[in-house]
C-alpha cells in the first residue's frame, strides 16, 4: 500500500495533482482543503489512500492524516463513495464535520453538494461512533484537550464534553478553568 508521497507538484487541476517521486508521476486525486494547504512550489508530502477496484487503481491525496482518516471513515459508510467523501472534505474541516455529527447539525451536512436528507441523517448515525476520537486528537495536549480528557475521565461521552466546550474560550486559562466552567455549564442546564 502506498502510505505516502514526497515530490514536486507536476499538475494542479482540482481535483487532480501530479506529483512525481523520482521521475514517476503519480495522479492523485484530492478534496480542495489538500490543494490549499499545499505549497505553491518545491517538495510536497501527502498522505494517501489506494483504492483497488476491477477496472482501477485510484490514489488519493490528503494534506493530513487526520483528512485521510476521516476519508476512510466516510467511504465505510453505507452510499458514501469516494468521490462524495471528498466533497465533504472539500466543504468541511475534519473539525467542522465532526462537531457537525456531534451536534446532529443536517442542516450544515446537507449544503454539501451530493448530500440530501436521506444521506445527511445516515452519516449522523452511521459515523457518530467512528468520530469520538477525532475532536479529542485534533487538541491532544492542548488545554482543551486536556480538559476534554478529563471530563470523559468524569464518565462524561464525547459528545457532551464536545458541547460542554463549545462556547467556553481557552484563551490564558488552564485546563482545570475549563473543566471547572464546564461542569458549571452543564449542571447549570440540568438545574
Amino acid at each position: 500500500m502506498i502510505g505516502s508521497l514526497r515530490g514536486k507538484v507536476l499538475l494542479r487541476r482540482p481535483p487532480r495533482l501530479v506529483v512525481e517521486v523520482g521521475g514517476v508521476g503519480y495522479e492523485l486525486e484530492a478534496p480542495l482543503s489538500t490543494f490549499a494547504d499545499l505549497p505553491a512550489s518545491g517538495e510536497v508530502t501527502v498522505f494517501t489512500h489506494l483504492q483497488v477496484r476491477e477496472d482501477a487503481l485510484n490514489l488519493y491525496a490528503f494534506a493530513s492524516e487526520r483528512e485521510r482518516e476521516l476519508f476512510r471513515a466516510l467511504i465505510r459508510t453505507s452510499g458514501v463513495g469516494a468521490k462524495l467523501a471528498l466533497a465533504i472534505l472539500s466543504g468541511l474541516s475534519v473539525e467542522e464535520f465532526t462537531q457537525a455529527v456531534n451536534t446532529r447539525d443536517v442542516s450544515t451536512l446537507k449544503r454539501l453538494p451530493g448530500i440530501g436528507q436521506k444521506t445527511a441523517e445516515r452519516l449522523l448515525v452511521e459515523m457518530a461512533d467512528r468520530l469520538e476520537g477525532f475532536a479529542a486528537g485534533a487538541r491532544a495536549g492542548s488545554v482543551v484537550g486536556e480538559a476534554e480528557a478529563a471530563l470523559v475521565a468524569l464518565g462524561y461521552k464525547p459528545r457532551e464534553v464536545s458541547a460542554m466546550l463549545a462556547d467556553l474560550s481557552s484563551a490564558g486559562r488552564s485546563s482545570e478553568d475549563l473543566v471547572r466552567e464546564a461542569l458549571k455549564k452543564s449542571l447549570g442546564k440540568r438545574s
